[in-house]
């Protein structure tokens, strides 16, 4: 073209090339060529070297090529101002948006439906509130396009309200509703956890047809599970014939937000078998879940195709996500008792904040490191870090496993005085326990009645488990009395005095505590216990035969406790 002079003689195929470059993303060689061009370029050349830019994510350079283009007088039309403007969303210029909306009225396109479209959805995400009702009210004609602006918009900064109002006159008016009207009317409902309203609008999403948009499906499963109906929000991932990594990532997050971590993990190996390349998002949903269920081969998994997907730093330099990503990994080795993984994450991490230190201390004086646990506060505090209460929940805890009395004593006396951190109900928990371990149930009991304690059920039952440890009948009546007042519909409280009363032998007392269960209609709740093997998690129940190797488990239970009787062993209540 450039040969035979085509450029010259036609103004058009200039713009046409600049536009097959700024598609093929080719930025540097279209604008070479808008600057090389035989002939002064015009509106449509600019305009396409402006849309080429921020389409391909480089608003910056997009601005620069509009004002150079101002300064050759070449004024801007309808079509440079929707771009302009988008480029001026994405990098939050406020003040140009100002500058563009001040030419605009000069131009008198303001009334003008695309540009006025552009303002609005600019002002909504900058929170304008005013700016964008202002222009939208004065246009006098509005497109689905501009309703959807506004409703989304609205979403978007929180103002649901508003949002269903604007949803509300739509209707009103007779504008029929796009697919991107429904996904905006729903992102409201599910942030609200308005689950009527958002079933009413999933009967129009079937009776419009929108049901095979993968935006739409995806919008529905999020607004179902943001309302806690992970049922509804599955069997609409099922019928959908078309998945991408939004949906699986959606219903991922809806399983784990639900606490049902089973099923998510369970999803997770159902992605993996059908072929999709899992992303950040789905790494980062499924690790809690991970975390939760101790399932160290699943974490393992997820932490190897990070490293192998580069999406972890390993060591070098880290922003807050990459931390705060890392934390997520260091917690899972440390949750399943990989406490060597999960030292080894931590020595790597480039930055550390707080709860690095706190994942590590926490986790070695759960698994009974006191000594470690202890060592790492005593760096942290070194290396000038400021421990919070979690710190001090850790090192706590790490003294009540490790048996490190005086210590744990003199660590909760110094919390406030050295460390400027007012012990709470978490960190005097701690320390009755500690104190019940130690056999030092006395003192342990005193501190829970003069402490924030007092109304923790939670504490009188580690209390009550120590006095049944300890075979200390009397003082575990004591307990059972604030514990029965607290909670008592909690089976754990009656299980337990039923079995300190089975240690001392005071079997009449042990029936008290059943007849008392039956009085306040208590049941014990079945045990549930649950281990990895191989890519799956197995779940058990007291008493339960679903398990397709059910009959050779409950064989190998029967020899175990046929060995038990042989040395004398009573069960447990």
């Amino acid at each position: 073209m450039l040969r035979n002079g085509l450029l010259q003689a036609s103004p058009a195929s200039l713009t046409s090339l600049i536009n097959m470059y700024s598609k093929c993303n080719q930025m540097t060689h279209a604008l070479s060529l808008l600057q090389t061009a035989p002939q002064s370029p015009n509106i449509f050349s600019f305009n396409a070297i402006i849309s080429g830019f921020i389409t391909n994510e480089d608003p910056i350079q997009g601005l620069k090529v509009y004002r150079e283009m101002k300064v050759l007088g070449i004024f801007p039309d309808k079509y440079t101002f929707p771009c302009l403007l988008k480029g001026c969303c994405d990098i939050m210029e406020v003040l140009e948006v100002r500058k563009i909306h001040g030419l605009v009225f000069k131009l008198g396109l303001d009334l003008d439906l695309y540009v006025g479209s552009g303002l609005v959805k600019c002002y909504l995400k900058f929170s304008f509130i005013e700016d964008a009702e202002k222009v939208f009210d004065e246009l006098i004609v509005r497109d689905v396009v501009l309703w959807n602006a506004m409703v989304n918009g609205y979403a978007q900064v929180g103002q649901f309200d508003e949002a269903l109002g604007v949803f509300k006159k739509m209707c009103l008016e007779g504008v029929e509703m796009s697919s991107f009207t429904v996904t905006g009317v729903l992102s409201v409902f599910a942030m609200t956890g308005d689950v009527d309203n958002g079933r009413a609008i999933h009967g129009v999403v079937v009776k419009m047809g929108y049901g095979s948009s993968i935006v739409v499906s995806n919008t529905l499963i999020d607004m179902y599970g943001k309302c806690k109906c992970a049922s509804e929000a599955l069997e609409i991932f099922k019928m959908m014939d078309e998945r991408d990594t939004f949906s699986w990532n959606s219903i991922l997050f809806v399983h784990e937000q639900c606490g049902d971590h089973d099923e998510t993990l369970r999803l997770f190996r159902v992605m993996l078998r059908d072929g999709i390349q899992p992303d950040l998002i789905t790494l980062t949903t499924v690790l809690p879940s991970c975390t939760q269920m101790a399932a160290l081969m699943h974490g393992k998994e997820i932490h190897g195709h990070m490293i192998i997907n580069g999406l972890t730093k390993d060591g070098k330099e880290e922003d807050i996500d990459d931390v705060l990503i890392t934390n997520g990994i260091m917690d899972m080795y440390a949750k399943c008792g990989s406490m060597r993984e999960a030292h080894l994450v931590f020595d790597k991490m480039s930055h550390k904040d707080v709860a690095s230190w706190n994942i590590l201390i926490m986790g070695y004086g759960i698994h009974g490191y006191g000594s470690e646990a202890l060592d790492m506060f005593s760096l942290m505090c070194e290396s000038e870090f400021k421990p919070d209460d979690v710190t001090f929940v850790g090192v706590l805890s790490a003294c009540s496993h490790a048996g490190f009395v005086s210590l744990g004593r003199e660590l909760l006396g110094q919390m406030k005085s050295k460390y400027g951190v007012v012990p709470t109900i978490d960190h005097y928990t701690c320390v009755v326990d500690m104190l019940g371990r130690a056999g030092q149930l006395e003192e342990a009991y005193q501190l829970a009645l003069v402490s924030p304690t007092e109304s923790n059920a939670v504490v009188w039952r580690a209390l009550l488990a120590a006095c049944w440890l300890h075979g200390n009948s009397y003082i575990a009546e004591a307990i059972a009395k604030h514990v029965f007042q607290i909670e008592p519909e909690h089976s754990g409280s009656y299980v337990l005095m039923s079995n300190v009363y089975v240690a001392a032998g005071k079997y009449k007392e042990v029936l008290d505590v059943r007849n008392m269960m039956k009085q306040q209609n208590v049941r014990k709740l079945p045990g549930c216990s649950w281990i990895e093997v191989k890519n799956g998690i197995h779940a058990f129940i007291n008493g339960d035969r679903t398990h397709p190797g059910s009959n050779s488990i409950y064989d190998g239970l029967h020899s175990l406790t046929a060995l038990l009787h042989e040395h004398d062993y009573v069960p447990d209540f």
